[in-house]
């Protein structure tokens, strides 16, 4: 297979062609993602839940995310790979240099950062210093103290009008890359066609140029799964057919289907 890259996925995006996108945080399920056909690996710092145990994202440190980047750097051969920063590391443009610079020397090829407006220096000076930036809008969990719980966003037209034009906004900031969580379907497929990088969706409808679940969600392994989430190993032989599975249903888009999506 063909080393993913950014230009490649923004090539995808032109060409209607949907995007794949898995959370990965070791070695060995980098090297079974690659061979299932994964595009892009994102490492995620959902790697405090389902790993470390925690009820949220916010315990995890740089130093974490940098040690998970490098194991999934070193089962790749080719997918894209997408580190989260962690909460706090990029407060400030100068902490979010420091910091990023650490995911990228890890392995990482683009970082992700959640949040609105507030971003568009960050996200100037991190591409001016050569780091891709993908920003994470919508739902952003480590906000979940502000947000008030995992909430749906953008429902009202008040909420909508801002995500949206955040979105633009980013994107002339220099955000190479956008992820929305858990927002209206329509929402999610206006923004998509608003901007011109890719956008990959989680909980928000098959308007996207690309779809993100957590591994241990599509794997079954959550007994509380989200509304978004599609459990797609069951019948399925081995791990990388359920993989394979899960990127063909976004290849072809019958993932995520109505019963996935938010109104």
């Amino acid at each position: 297979m063909k080393t993913v890259t950014l230009s490649t996925l923004q090539a995808m995006k032109e060409q209607n062609e949907k995007i794949s996108v898995l959370t990965c945080y070791d070695a060995t399920f980098a090297k079974i993602a690659n061979d299932a056909g994964v595009d892009a690996l994102l490492v995620g710092d959902t790697l405090g839940m389902v790993l470390q145990g925690y009820d949220s994202t916010l315990p995890v440190t740089t130093e974490q995310m940098a040690y998970h980047t490098a194991c999934v750097k070193r089962g790749n051969t080719h997918s894209f790979i997408i580190s989260d920063m962690s909460f706090m590391s990029y407060a400030t443009p100068e902490d979010a240099l420091k910091n990023a610079g650490l995911l990228m020397q890890a392995g990482a090829h683009m970082v992700k950062l959640e949040g609105d407006l507030w971003l568009s220096e960050t996200i100037q000076k991190l591409t001016q210093n050569g780091v891709p930036v993908c920003a994470h809008i919508g739902l952003t969990p480590q906000s979940v103290n502000v947000i008030g719980g995992f909430k749906v966003q953008g429902k009202s037209d008040e909420q909508a009008n801002n995500i949206l034009n955040a979105a633009k906004q980013l994107e002339k900031s220099g955000a190479a890359m956008l992820l929305i969580e858990c927002v209206p379907s329509d929402l999610a497929t206006k923004i998509s066609q608003s901007v011109t990088i890719p956008v990959i969706g989680i909980g928000a409808g098959a308007g996207t140029d690309a779809q993100v679940l957590v591994l241990h969600d599509m794997l079954g392994l959550n007994n509380r799964p989200a509304k978004f989430v599609r459990n797609f190993m069951g019948g399925q032989p081995s791990i990388q057919a359920a993989i394979k599975a899960y990127v063909d249903a976004v290849k072809d888009g019958s993932f995520p289907s109505v019963v996935h999506q938010y109104s």
